[in-house]
């Protein structure tokens, strides 16, 4: 039997109406926590944009649902390359989902958006528990979950810190680690608001991988989102691996997302 949600040109993932609800839902989610704690989130053209300054990953710093007409939507395109290269960004994100129009693929290629990353949104089904070893992370962890955060990303770590501490001190965000002897073997980050939980980011030291560790991180955080409201826990992950992995942790997979880039050092100048 045909399930009714699902899509039937790929029984995977979730109808394009079911999938656009909850694109809203967690897209909302997203931009919410991007802006933690002096990042703002607003419109440019017919986007959904946040600005973080204080925040050096990409997920403080991204626009989406972009909606509308072809016109609009390549205009849109045009005023965000602007508006991330004045506040300093080298390059403009945008993720597109089911809130996004379908041309977007051609209206970017033809902007000199390329698209880059191919993730998957997955939502968890079924029970979670906090892991043993498991446990809420403190002031004094950020000095070690930025050592391991510097291992995935290039930036400034004193501004790297900075942010962490201000996610430690929001409500609506979890950090988790897992102890590695006298430092940490890995984090995971969370978010909710408004019943709705996201799973952000799972490091995991690597003399530490293929242990279970990342395992007992994420179902942690699934958990501890739960507790503190969330009715719906969601996540992005990359295709292939990083669905198998989710997969393990008991999310399944919703609809698909591309990341668009582009390049705006140019205009920095």
């Amino acid at each position: 039997m045909v399930d009714p949600l699902r899509d039937p040109d790929d029984p995977e993932l979730l109808d394009p109406y079911q999938s656009r609800s909850l694109a809203i839902l967690v897209e909302g989610a997203r931009l919410a926590s991007g802006a933690v704690r002096y990042g703002k989130v607003g419109k440019v053209g017919s986007a959904a944009v946040v600005i973080n300054r204080e925040n050096p990953l990409p997920s403080g710093n991204f626009g989406c649902a972009l909606d509308g007409s072809s016109v609009e939507v390549a205009s849109t395109l045009l005023q965000l390359e602007h508006t991330f290269a004045a506040v300093g960004r080298a390059e403009a994100v945008v993720y597109a989902s089911p809130t996004t129009v379908d041309e977007i693929e051609g209206i970017a290629d033809d902007s000199g958006w390329y698209a880059v990353e191919e993730l998957l949104t997955v939502v968890h089904r079924g029970p979670a528990s906090v892991a043993e070893g498991v446990r809420p992370a403190v002031d004094a962890d950020v000095a070690g979950i930025v050592e391991l955060l510097s291992d995935e990303l290039v930036g400034n770590r004193e501004r790297l810190g900075r942010w962490l501490g201000h996610r430690l001190d929001d409500p609506r965000c979890s950090t988790l680690v897992m102890d590695d002897g006298d430092r940490i073997g890995g984090f995971v980050s969370g978010f909710a608001e408004r019943g709705v939980g996201l799973v952000e980011q799972c490091v995991v030291r690597p003399a530490r991988r293929r242990r279970g560790v990342g395992r007992s991180l994420v179902v942690s955080a699934v958990a501890t989102l739960r507790s503190s409201g969330a009715m719906l826990v969601a996540s992005q992950v990359d295709e292939g691996p990083g669905e198998r992995f989710a997969e393990a942790c008991g999310f399944v997979a919703a609809y698909p997302v591309t990341a668009y880039v582009r390049r705006v050092d140019e205009l920095l100048d």
